[in-house]
């Protein structure tokens, strides 16, 4: 399960609205960074096949089967101040993260 804050599901749903060949956001793990893996974050047009997608209010999320494992649980947060607009993970399989906060071990 992959849980979105108000703040997530409403920038979600702004870059929907703005842009006409996205469906979704598609959360994804790669190896690398400085702690092991990275979050790979991206507007999409949809699912693949094996995608898990999660729907909250409208607001689509895409998640590959290999990366679920690594992502089952997370809760996905929007955060904007004058210094920087990012969505930000709370993975509760993440054991240590970087200080970027987008590098995870498990």
């Amino acid at each position: 399960m992959i849980q979105l804050t108000e703040s997530a599901i409403q920038r979600i749903q702004e870059v929907v609205k703005q842009q006409e060949q996205v469906g979704g956001l598609r959360l994804a793990v790669q190896g690398g960074g400085c702690a092991g893996f990275n979050y790979v974050i991206k507007f999409d047009s949809g699912p693949r096949p094996k995608d898990q997608v999660f729907e909250v209010s409208g607001a689509r999320v895409f998640v590959d089967p290999k990366s679920f494992q690594y992502l089952d649980g997370l809760t996905l947060d929007y955060k904007s101040d004058l210094i920087q607009q990012a969505f930000v993970f709370h993975n509760p399989n993440a054991k240590h993260s970087c200080s970027c906060g987008t590098s995870f071990t498990v």
